[in-house]
């Protein structure tokens, strides 16, 4: 799943996860739970994702190879990884030697106007990680968690020039993979300026077709599947 940050990835890849029974590998979740715990990886990534730039690859790479081997077979959905031509040439030899195939990569495309307002606007649970907006999203208790009452937060990444310097990474290093991966013809892109739930129409649609011809996300003929 490609985009912006805040373009909707993570919310899209729980839906993807509940429909069809797959796994939901999220880069920034992982990176922000090796945080938590206080890791060497965690500690290494925290100083580049407070101010919005891309953790090295070899961080990323190490983590989500790891991810990866230890995925079901029902098959996955890679949120936030590859974000740069590196770690897509490096997803490949990990997925050729696992002998997964990649079988559709979306790209959600949003103005960079409504992601800053997005994302600015964001408030996050540090205790479940459950994410709520200040207008589009509101918890039932002002400033807490539904879920477990603790105080919600504005995540450092999600302050409004920390966005900013986030999207100008994204453009200068993870848009050249939207070619990257129109080149092996397994492109597809999503307009997903409107609403979540237009997006999850969008991507059912694909996904389903995909399936029906035998080669999708929840076609396991040949092993683990990959969206």
């Amino acid at each position: 799943m490609l985009g912006a940050p805040g373009a909707g990835k993570g919310t899209q890849c729980k839906r993807l996860v509940a429909r069809y029974g797959i796994a939901h590998l999220s880069s920034g979740d992982i990176l922000r739970k090796e945080r938590a715990q206080g890791s060497e990886l965690g500690r290494k990534a925290q100083a580049y994702m407070d101010r919005g730039a891309l953790v090295p690859d070899e961080l990323i790479i190490d983590m989500m190879k790891k991810a990866i081997d230890q995925a079901p077979e029902a098959g996955f959905v890679l949120d936030g990884f590859p974000r740069t031509l590196k770690q897509a040439s490096a997803l490949d030899q990990v997925l050729d030697v696992a002998g997964v195939r990649l079988d559709a990569v979306f790209n959600l495309e949003v103005d960079d106007a409504i992601i800053e307002d997005r994302m600015s606007g964001r408030r996050s649970c540090p205790t479940c990680g459950a994410v709520y907006h200040i207008r589009n999203l509101k918890p039932k208790r002002e400033g807490f968690c539904d879920h477990d009452g603790t105080a919600l937060v504005l995540r450092p990444d999600d302050e409004l020039e920390v966005v900013r310097q986030r999207l100008v990474a994204y453009h200068q290093q993870t848009r050249p993979l939207i070619d990257y991966y129109k080149g092996r013809g397994i492109l597809y892109q999503i307009d997903a300026n409107d609403g979540v739930d237009v997006v999850d129409i969008q991507l059912q649609k694909i996904i389903d077709s995909l399936a029906k011809a035998g080669k999708g996300a929840v076609d396991q003929a040949d092993g683990k599947a990959v969206v």
